[in-house]
């Protein structure tokens, strides 16, 4: 008879912790609030229950220790719940952190102060609440004069309480404050902010097994995070590239951290950077990462599943592939921490290949439809993932957080280079065709940005001045090239090669468009080349495609 095992969540995030549970022997019972989740086909049994409803999920829990085989273990990954696991398992005496460390681990400003009062370092914090900011709302001036008696431009305020980088941005100056602010109350469940110093720096996750008092390094990956004043991951690679004394603090720190929220027993996960003092922890969950890494990129770097490993410490097991390979990392804390003892024992699982993730992104608009411009036959190219709710007739935008991404690429090769290159090869083909006449796709070719968001959403591949377009005259002729047609100003190496959000240059976009429409009408030329440096490929097509049904409705 089988074990029943829970996991919580059947999105794609948690497709890898369905396939391995079931590979390990298990009868898997999948809870989740969405019960048209894609995920579900996979799971053995399936109760509609909304991840946030811990006693919901206890109940259920009973039951299916009620039954034949019982209840072996209780699991999440990539979901921001890792607390009702813990909850759970701690009232049915099943394996997990603790309660109270798991909330320590979900509730950002409960772990600062963690940090704080063990020594860990860690951005200045304070919070704000709903009712805070209410009582504020007539006089924000008074409340940023509290916050900045402990901060200073820039600083971040985010969620005490969601992940995707929903509600969560760098406040630059006075005016970005309010709706900042606002907007994160708004994104957390509990109505609470956190408000910190901004950490600059180069930007790490790190993954870690924590099993009978050896804490091991499962996945250590460099994120690449852009457009100010939002923190978009627009990708990671692994393993991350860093000196050896510098690679050891950063894990030294975040054990760390993990011993100071408690963390005894599971997964733990990271997100740090080293800044000038050195290591800094962003934060600490007590779950496996998500945004691809613990279920896709890991594995594929290091021959190891790490889910299923961290399934066997769920279950009380011992996670024997991740043992054997695992080798010590000598414990090297920081200058800035108060703390000198090791607190585990500290150990690395490295990867023997490197796996490049990176995401796609939209202008602003309604998707008409999606294709690739060339058919990809690269053997590096491991995974191509659209976002389930980018589809025909959806809206799109340029993301403020890592939701709103379009999709993403996985790429795998012995080469480092390779890797990277093959995975932004791969996006630069994902071409999403956008509505005609949209007012959303319009305002933002016409560089129409919120004050509060000042150089948001970004240019393509720059501004031209005045004069710069003043120079570009004439237009181009109805199905003519447009390669042929690039004025002089963008011939210049300063533009000719810029790198646009997806991974093309100005002369590969040029070429797309020739091949994408290779019929197009007359085309004013300087409204064309400002859409394509506004917003690349999808700005060029959408000005080209506006004008044709412009001229067929007449």
């Amino acid at each position: 008879m089988k074990e029943n095992c829970l996991i919580l969540g059947a999105g794609l995030m948690q497709k890898p912790a369905i396939l391995s549970a079931k590979e390990l022997g298990y009868r898997v019972c999948v809870v989740d609030a969405d019960d048209k989740a894609v995920a579900l086909p996979f799971a053995d049994e399936f109760r509609k229950i909304d991840l946030k409803d811990k006693d919901g999920i206890l109940f259920y829990a009973k039951e299916l220790s009620e039954c034949p085989g019982g209840l072996a273990l209780v699991f999440t990954a990539g979901t921001d719940f890792s607390a009702s696991v813990s909850y759970v398992c701690e009232k049915m005496n099943l394996h997990a952190h603790s309660y109270e460390a798991a909330l320590n681990a979900s509730i950002k400003n409960r772990m600062r102060s963690c940090f704080e009062k063990e020594g860990i370092p860690s951005p200045n914090f304070l919070h704000v609440t709903k009712d805070d900011f209410t009582a504020c709302k007539d006089n924000a001036g008074a409340l940023l004069e509290e916050v900045l008696k402990k901060l200073h431009f820039p600083f971040v305020v985010k969620p005490v309480d969601n992940m995707g980088a929903r509600g969560c941005r760098m406040v630059r100056n006075e005016s970005e404050f309010f709706s900042a602010v606002k907007t994160a109350v708004e994104c957390s469940r509990t109505g609470t902010a956190i408000l910190e110093s901004y950490m600059k720096g180069e930007e790490y996750s790190i993954d870690a097994l924590i099993y009978d008092g050896k804490f091991i390094v499962t996945g250590f990956a460099l994120r690449h995070i852009t457009f100010e004043p939002y923190f978009i991951e627009t990708g990671h690679t692994m393993p991350a590239l860093l000196e050896k004394s510098v690679h050891d603090q950063l894990i030294s720190v975040f054990a760390l951290g993990a011993k100071a929220l408690n963390l005894t027993c599971g997964v733990a996960k990271a997100d740090i950077k080293f800044t000038e003092n050195g290591p800094m922890i962003g934060e600490i969950a007590g779950r496996l990462s998500g945004g691809y890494m613990s279920g896709w990129t890991y594995p594929y770097a290091s021959d190891l599943n790490l889910t299923k490993e961290a399934l066997l410490v769920a279950a009380g097991k011992e996670p024997a592939a991740a043992i054997a390979r695992a080798q010590k990392v000598p414990f090297t804390p920081s200058q800035l921490c108060r703390n000198k003892e090791e607190p585990y024992e500290l150990f690395e699982v490295p990867c023997v290949r490197t796996s490049a993730e990176r995401a796609w992104l939209s202008i602003p608009g309604k998707v008409k439809y999606i294709e690739n411009i060339n058919d990809y036959t690269d053997r590096a190219v491991f995974d191509i993932l659209p976002r389930a709710t980018v589809s025909l007739g959806s809206d799109v935008e340029f993301p403020r957080n890592n939701v709103e991404k379009c999709g993403n690429v996985i790429a795998v090769s012995h080469f480092r280079e390779a890797a990277i290159q093959s995975a932004q090869d791969a996006v630069s083909n994902v071409f999403i065709t956008l509505e005609s006449n949209n007012p959303k796709t319009e305002s933002f070719l016409n560089g129409e940005c919120d004050e509060t968001e000042k150089g948001f959403p970004p240019y393509a591949f720059g501004r031209l001045s005045e004069s710069q377009l003043e120079s570009i005259t004439g237009s181009i002729p109805a199905s003519k090239k447009t390669e042929d047609f690039i004025p002089e100003v963008l011939k210049s190496t300063e533009y000719i090669n810029r790198l646009d959000w997806n991974y093309n240059t100005i002369l590969q976009t040029v070429r797309k468009f020739d091949l994408l429409r290779a019929k197009h009408p007359a085309l004013d030329a300087r409204k064309f080349w400002s859409c394509l440096m506004r917003g690349g490929l999808q700005g060029a097509v959408y000005y080209s495609d506006t004008q044709e049904t412009n001229l067929n409705e007449r």
